[in-house]
């Protein structure tokens, strides 16, 4: 018989890599108490000596339950002394026996400071299995996904050294740095437009610039698109939007523009750019229309999906997704933190409202502490006695529709560690159960007993633009809040930037020019009045007794987002980890806010408020 064709042979190839990766997920998952266990107890015994445990008098003790019994669960404070002397060169096994190869640091975007988290070598061999469990899921939903190529907006930031010279940076610059990335063998998932070197680049404008045009130049191949976060993958659009006419120009003449300088850049993106000028004028039509409404699949004809995470507030951004997208689906594929990774989404077409993970019992050992909520839906945030932190439930023990914060014991040293995630229970694969993601718990707002969680306050914005600003064809870009102490009483501030087509404009005190007012002040003091009726009722009942001053909505210039997130990255923020903060604190932030208000709006009148002694009275 004739040799069958090469690409007949790479597909059969990857059927079964595929079929293994399967078959993996399958066992896994139908054991899974079995292998957390054994996860356990592999754990304490390759970290038997270290200071941490017997610091706690583990002694060599493996067995979960005495582990349950006797180690505390702890938050990164309580552990923050030893990361700080594993930083200042401790190489003694403090929390780990392997030797901690860098610290990856976390987006710091809640809290306005950067958490660093100590790792192994050998976590990055954990990650790259659950990336590799990825597309084989995705092939059974989504055909042929190894017949072209991924355009993916990927990228890195400047590293910096702890004082004992280890390596301190993102996840995901640790791992497109290491060779498991640069020097990964060909696989037709991991084959994207973007050259490693433009992916390495460190200018951002350099990156996102050649990025763009790699995409572009191989355009018909794109069989999918994405980015880390929704907001990443919006902030590329915009970047194109901003600057085709020199893409096109570059296309059109097959010369890349001289503001790309880094010379292995400009080297990578010449064996991909040619003299196109059928294409450019493809470019040029799509992106000088008035309305870039489906602009992914106009320019990117084949794109089949947009791989982004949209779970939490990143939920914001659907709608813009949706508009340059064309309705697309918005595929959520894994859910990981800096800490650990944890698992993957086996039904990734689903609605970005349904997603759930199934976290792979191999990754680590989780323990699940129940969540708590107030009478106004907010959660309950306290510190655990010794009876509670016994009581963690373990994987296979959640109950469906039940609401967890996350706890995890690692590999590279954490132990009972409260991620600050909060899990809802959506499912189960086998004996593996399913999660939604609700929120990051620890980002509040809060002025006196009250406690506005992410999820109460992204919900409360969405009333209020669904009652107020949709009648006017108006929506909220992005938004940010800020408890203002510094009134009295302090009150909730919320920074909204409207969509473009919206301008709200009042008479400049230094200025002649008037501009007409779209949307009546009105309107947007109902949008104040709305979320704070929106809010919990201990929230209200403060407002009520003048606890709290009046919701203040400060409109924004258009592009203050885009300047936020500028303003992160130059201060060490990773483009990739980027997450428009729903709470500011820091100054300088603020700052920057307050500096491109262009109107305030105050809540007209108290939100509704009853006590519940009264309604229990008068029902009697």
């Amino acid at each position: 018989m004739p040799e069958a064709p090469k690409e007949a042979h790479e597909s059969t190839v990857v059927a079964q890599i595929n079929k293994k990766k399967l078959e993996f997920i399958e066992e896994v998952t139908k054991n899974a108490d079995e292998i957390q266990k054994r996860v356990l107890a592999e754990i304490l015994r390759r970290n038997a000596d270290v200071e941490y445990l017997k610091r706690h008098g583990l002694n060599g003790v493996t067995d979960r339950e005495a582990f349950k019994k006797i180690m505390p669960v702890v938050t990164y404070e309580d552990i923050l002394p030893d990361i700080n002397r594993i930083a200042d060169g401790d190489n003694s096994p403090i929390l780990c026996s392997d030797p901690i190869s860098e610290f990856l640091t976390s987006s710091g975007t809640s809290g306005g400071e950067r958490k660093v988290m100590p790792t192994i070598e050998e976590e990055v061999e954990r990650r790259c299995m659950l990336y590799s469990l990825l597309m084989p899921v995705m092939s059974q939903f989504v055909g042929r996904l190894d017949q072209g190529k991924g355009m993916y907006f990927l990228f890195i930031k400047c590293e910096s050294k702890t004082p004992g010279g280890l390596p301190a940076r993102p996840v995901l610059t640790s791992y497109y740095k290491s060779s498991h990335f640069k020097e990964r063998p060909f696989d037709p998932y991991t084959n994207y437009t973007s050259p490693n070197e433009t992916i390495l680049c460190l200018d951002s404008y350099q990156s996102m610039y050649s990025q763009i045009l790699c995409g572009l130049c191989q355009n018909t191949q794109v069989l999918r698109v994405g980015a880390v976060f929704a907001s990443g993958f919006i902030r590329a659009i915009r970047f194109l939007e901003k600057h085709w006419p020199l893409l096109c120009r570059d296309i059109r003449a097959g010369a890349l523009d001289p503001l790309i300088t880094d010379p292995s850049v400009r080297e990578a993106v010449m064996r991909i750019l040619r003299p196109d000028p059928e294409l450019a004028d493809l470019v040029e039509s799509e992106c000088g229309k008035s309305h870039w409404q489906g602009i992914i699949t106009r320019l990117w004809p084949n794109t089949k999906y947009v791989d982004v995470i949209v779970t939490g507030t990143m939920s914001q951004y659907i709608p813009t997704l949706d508009y340059y997208s064309g309705g697309l689906p918005l595929v959520c594929t894994m859910y990981a933190s800096s800490e650990c990774y944890f698992g993957v989404n086996l039904n990734p077409l689903c609605k970005p409202s349904e997603v759930s993970y199934t976290l792979i019992p191999t990754m680590c050992y989780y323990e699940f502490l129940p969540v708590h909520r107030n009478s106004g839906g907010g959660f309950i945030t306290k510190s655990l006695n010794d009876k509670e932190q016994q009581q963690l439930v373990d994987l296979v023990d959640v109950k469906l529709g039940h609401e967890y914060e996350l706890v995890v014991t690692t590999y590279a040293g954490l132990y009972r560690y409260r991620v600050g995630d909060v899990l809802r229970v959506a499912g189960f694969k086998n004996k593996a159960p399913q999660f939604n993601f609700v929120c990051r718990k620890n980002v509040v707002l809060s002025i006196d007993t009250d406690k506005t969680d992410e999820v109460e306050l992204q919900n409360a914005v969405r009333n209020a633009v669904t009652s107020h600003l949709t009648a006017f064809d108006a929506g909220v870009t992005d938004y940010t809040s800020y408890a203002d102490t510094a009134t009295i009483p302090g009150h909730y501030v919320l920074y909204w930037e409207l969509t473009n087509n919206v301008k709200v404009n009042i008479m400049n005190d230094n200025s002649n020019d008037k501009m007409n007012i779209i949307i009546p002040p009105s309107i947007l003091e109902d949008c104040c009045l709305t979320i704070e009726d929106s809010l919990d009722s201990v929230y209200r009942q403060n407002r009520v007794f003048e606890a709290i001053g009046p919701l203040e909505i400060k409109i924004v210039e258009n592009g203050t987002f885009d300047k936020l997130m500028d303003y992160a990255i130059s201060l060490g923020a990773s483009i990739n980890q980027y997450k428009t903060p729903r709470c500011v604190k820091f100054a300088p932030i603020v700052e920057l806010l307050n500096s491109r208000v262009v109107c305030t709006y105050f809540s007209p009148k108290c939100p509704k408020w009853t006590s519940p002694a009264l309604n229990k009275w008068t029902a009697n």
